[in-house]
Order: C-alpha cells, then sequence, then structure tokens
C-alpha cells in the first residue's frame, strides 16, 4: 500500500487486499445494489483504517458492524472501531458528488463522520474532512471540518468507561473502583464529619435497607475543581413490578463540607440524550444532591457529573 499527502486531504492507494475484502463482503449481499453499497462503504472504511494506523491509533476492524456480513446486510454500515474510544463512521462519496450521505441509523452512537471520496476506477480514497454529529441525510461537503483537526480532536476524546453491571451487586460482586459503603466508611473513619453525613443519610433513606444494595465510588474531578473529590453512591432495591428502584446521591467527601455550587448530576438514556427530569444542580452550602428513578433489567442509562467545561461520565446496565 502506498499513499500521498495534499494540503489538508490523505489519499491511500487502495492496494489488492482491500479490494479481496470488498469482494469477499460483496459476495454475502443478495442484490447488485446492496453489494456495491458493500463495497464503497468496505473501501471507505479500509482507507481509515490505514490512516489512524499511520497516525498511531490502535484500532479493530473485526469489532466494528462495518466488518459483519450479518449486519452490513441489515444496515448502511461503515463504521471503523478505535481501540477505547468507540466507533469512527467513514463514509464514501464519489468522484464529483457535492454532499455525502449520512443514514439515519449511524447518527448516533459515533465519535465522528469522516468522508472518504473514491476516484472513478476505486484505485485511490481520499480522506477529505470529518464532522463531529450529523443530523441530517445529506451534508454539503464544503462543511467539513478540515482532516488536519482530526488526530487533535480524537486524542482530546476521554476513553470509554466500561459498563457497570448493577445486577452483579445483587451477587456481591463489586468491580473496582467501586465499593460498598461499609468499606469506604473504613477509608474514611479517620474524617468523623464523613461518617456523621453518611450515618444521617441512611436514617433518611426511603428504599428497603433489607432489600437495597449500596455502592460507592470516589471520584476526583481534578485540578479544575479545585482537587475537590465526590462520592458517588448508587442504590438499589428490587422493585414489585419486577424494575429496579435507583437512587443516586453525590456528597462532598474529604476535608469538603459542602458540594462545589452547580456541580451538576444527569441522567442520560442509551442513546446519551439528557432526561429532562433527571438532573439536579448543587446550590452553594448543598451537602448533598441526589436524583430517583426505575428501570428494567438489561436497560442502559449513563451518569454524567458536570462543572462547566469539566464532566465525567460513567455508564451502567441494570
Amino acid at each position: 500500500m502506498s499513499y500521498t499527502i495534499e494540503p489538508l486531504t490523505f489519499t491511500v492507494t487502495l492496494a489488492l487486499s482491500g479490494h479481496l475484502k470488498a469482494k469477499q463482503f460483496a459476495r454475502h449481499q443478495s442484490n447488485q445494489k446492496k453489494a456495491k453499497q458493500v463495497y464503497n462503504n468496505t473501501l471507505a472504511v479500509y482507507a481509515v483504517n490505514f490512516y489512524l494506523q499511520c497516525l498511531g491509533f490502535e484500532t479493530d476492524l473485526e469489532k466494528s458492524d462495518s466488518w459483519n456480513p450479518v449486519m452490513q446486510s441489515l444496515m448502511d454500515v461503515a463504521d471503523l472501531q478505535v481501540k477505547a474510544l468507540g466507533k469512527l463512521e467513514c463514509r464514501p462519496v464519489l468522484l464529483n458528488s457535492p454532499v455525502c450521505h449520512f443514514p439515519a441509523e449511524v447518527w448516533q452512537e459515533r465519535l465522528g463522520y469522516v468522508v472518504v471520496k473514491l476516484n472513478e476506477s476505486l484505485t485511490e480514497a481520499t480522506l477529505l474532512g470529518f464532522a463531529e454529529k450529523v443530523e441530517m441525510k445529506e451534508l454539503p461537503l464544503g462543511q467539513l471540518r478540515s482532516l488536519e483537526d482530526l488526530p487533535r480532536y480524537l486524542r482530546d476524546l476521554k476513553p470509554m468507561s466500561m459498563p457497570v453491571y448493577l445486577k452483579q451487586w445483587f451477587e456481591g460482586v463489586f468491580a473496582a473502583p467501586w465499593q460498598t459503603v461499609e468499606a469506604l466508611l473504613l477509608t474514611e473513619a479517620a474524617n468523623p464529619a464523613f461518617s456523621t453525613r453518611s450515618t444521617e443519610h441512611r436514617e433518611n433513606d426511603t428504599l428497603d435497607p433489607a432489600a437495597s444494595v449500596s455502592c460507592a465510588n470516589v471520584i476526583d474531578l481534578g485540578i479544575q475543581l479545585a482537587g475537590h473529590r465526590v462520592v458517588l453512591l448508587v442504590t438499589l432495591a428490587p422493585s414489585s413490578d419486577e424494575e429496579v428502584d435507583i437512587r443516586l446521591r453525590v456528597r462532598p467527601t474529604g476535608e469538603q463540607r459542602y458540594l462545589s455550587p452547580g456541580l451538576q448530576l444527569i441522567v442520560l438514556d442509551e442513546a446519551g440524550v439528557t432526561c429532562p427530569e433527571l438532573q439536579v444542580q448543587a446550590r452553594s452550602e448543598d451537602n448533598w444532591i441526589q436524583l430517583k428513578f426505575s428501570g428494567e433489567p438489561g436497560e442502559r442509562f449513563s451518569v454524567k457529573l458536570a462543572l462547566g467545561d469539566v464532566n465525567i461520565t460513567q455508564d451502567f446496565v441494570i
């Protein structure tokens, strides 16, 4: 494989190995139009994969839906799994096309969208630029961000956190850095104020202590928040209708008596959309904030702690 670099673009010469893989995938399709779609998508992913590897990013083609014949048949997908970050969509455009087409099924769960121009003979693929988000079926190529911004954009993204499987908590399995409240109290035993606040909160708990399970995670919000550390407490209790009642509570730890004013606790649904009724913000002299909701087994959600430009997100599976 060889390549040439032009101003603000990156051109890859599509080697035989790329075409062989594209032909392999195309043969799984039942009609010519779908086969051509899969062929072009494969070449686009192939080119972006080579580009990222040149920049030192680790990728995983085998975990990309675009490398799965079943998913290729069900969707118009050209994703590339970037290790520790997520999926980058690689959309092909043909020569002289002024726009790039984005099917609605790829508008979510993507790090970004790289547009790849294929020449008429399919011997070269040129990366034209990228978009951070897409919410339309056609995007004019003139609206793309410069390709030279893509490496920094990807490096600035925070690695994906592994989801926490809450079902395991009922079985007594707690993966680090999560720990039981009792274990946390032992580590904070030298802080009487922390122990007092914990006792008060248990007394005011509305969830059945006999059936519920609680775990805590100490989160360092970094120098942006003057080194403040907070505790995120998650309490679960089975519900009579087979749902699980969930309570989230955030409070300060260490020598801090109050939460930073403006600190937000936010719940997002599986698609990453904020639930309007499930967000709360700390006021001055608030020593804890909380949210309560219910969910079904297998349901996914995320919890975000945010203050200004600083935010930390944790994914959960009920």
